[in-house]
């Protein structure tokens, strides 16, 4: 819902390490009306079966400033053994003969190098901003889509 007053915003996130859409991915969305304000928390969400939020919030009037917040680590620790299973048998070997070494049983690491993502970027009253968010354990890109 985009009026000459107000922006709208719209996300997904594809797991580029699985090439699927990556489902269930806590997101909330923030808004300010200045680069100097504080920012504002408008709603939370999660992505979708098709890695999409369709609940976002409309954005306040005057908002200059969004930020979504991607809450990474749960979804790459729940998706952690599909993850695993992209590694040839000889890392998958390793892997399991290291954690057979092990004396004590550790916390099971989320393969997330980074375990949430923000993006913050400018709006203009009246535009439609799709963010996109590419998503593997090591890295994320993240570009204005249409």
């Amino acid at each position: 819902m985009s009026t000459e007053s107000t922006a709208s915003v719209s996300t997904h996130i594809l797991d580029t390490s699985v090439g699927r859409p990556a489902a269930s991915v806590a997101v909330s969305l923030s808004a300010r009306s200045g680069a100097r304000e504080l920012w504002v928390v408008l709603g939370r969400s999660a992505t979708d079966a098709d890695g999409r939020c369709r609940d976002l919030p409309a954005l306040p009037a005057g908002t200059t400033h969004v930020r979504l917040d991607f809450e990474t680590e749960a979804y790459f620790h729940s998706h952690s053994h599909s993850h695993s299973q992209n590694q040839n048998p000889s890392q998958r070997q390793s892997q399991k003969q290291a954690e057979a070494q092990q004396d004590a049983p550790a916390p099971r690491d989320s393969g997330a190098f980074f375990p949430e993502v923000a993006i913050t970027f400018a709006v203009t009253p009246g535009e439609h901003y799709h963010v996109p968010l590419l998503l593997n354990p090591f890295g994320y890109s993240v570009y204005r889509g249409s």
